[in-house]
């Protein structure tokens, strides 16, 4: 009798061990769990933190570099790229965004290339941009740059054979500095409310025409003759 309530305590023991160990691996199977669950949240958080935080980079690095918003500074309207000006292509051979002097000595034959119908002189739709598509037939232009004033001299919005001709002299007289060579600030001129161009800017880097005040362009429309 004795015996056998040995053995039976024996046994229980036992059992109660196996317990005890089957209990400690669960939990520590648990907490491997735990641990690599709580592991992944975390990459997924930093992940997470890491995209917004290019996402806002990228979007203020645009914001820095483009252009005000549509309707001047403080507008609501979509941020773009005013298209490139024939006439500063044309002008800049080199693309370097600065018209130097052998380019100003040139510049006679670079504007003949953009008379499109060879008549001797430049029509606004020759030597400026395209209107937008859905611009009105009888829109305005904006605002146009210090280097077609220089250009057209009387102010017709045609460039003639006259004018063409002497289009070196005229680009000499905006060469504030006496260097010789015609940077952005100097034949795109002040803009409205935001001063002289940045020379890394979409518009001096395309020569495009500045914004008009108060989105108020003005200007030759494009089939004035």
């Amino acid at each position: 009798m004795k015996q056998k309530n040995i053995e039976k305590n024996f046994r229980l023991h036992v059992s109660l061990r196996c317990v005890r160990v089957n209990c400690v691996k669960r939990k520590i199977h648990t907490g491997k769990i735990e641990r690599e669950h709580n592991m992944k949240t975390t990459m997924k958080t930093m992940l997470t933190l890491l995209a917004l935080g290019a996402s806002a980079f990228l979007i203020n690095a645009q914001d820095a570099g483009g252009p005000p918003p549509e309707g001047g500074p403080g507008g609501g309207g979509p941020r773009h790229h005013p298209p490139p000006l024939p006439l500063i292509l044309a002008l800049d051979a080199n693309h370097d965004r600065v018209i130097d002097s052998t380019e100003i000595a040139n510049a006679s034959a670079a504007l003949l290339t953009l008379d499109k119908n060879g008549d001797g002189k430049l029509t606004a739709d020759e030597y400026l941009p395209p209107m937008p598509a859905d611009a009105p037939k009888d829109a305005p232009r904006p605002p146009l740059p210090a280097i077609v004033k220089a250009l057209d001299a009387n102010g017709d919005g045609v460039i003639d054979a006259t004018e063409i001709a002497n289009a070196p002299a005229a680009l000499k007289s905006l060469d504030k500095n006496g260097d010789g060579q015609l940077t952005p600030d100097e034949f795109i001129g002040p803009r409205p409310h935001l001063g002289p161009p940045h020379e890394g800017g979409a518009a001096a880097d395309h020569g495009g025409p500045p914004s008009g005040e108060e989105g108020q362009p003005s200007g030759p429309p494009p089939d004035q003759q």
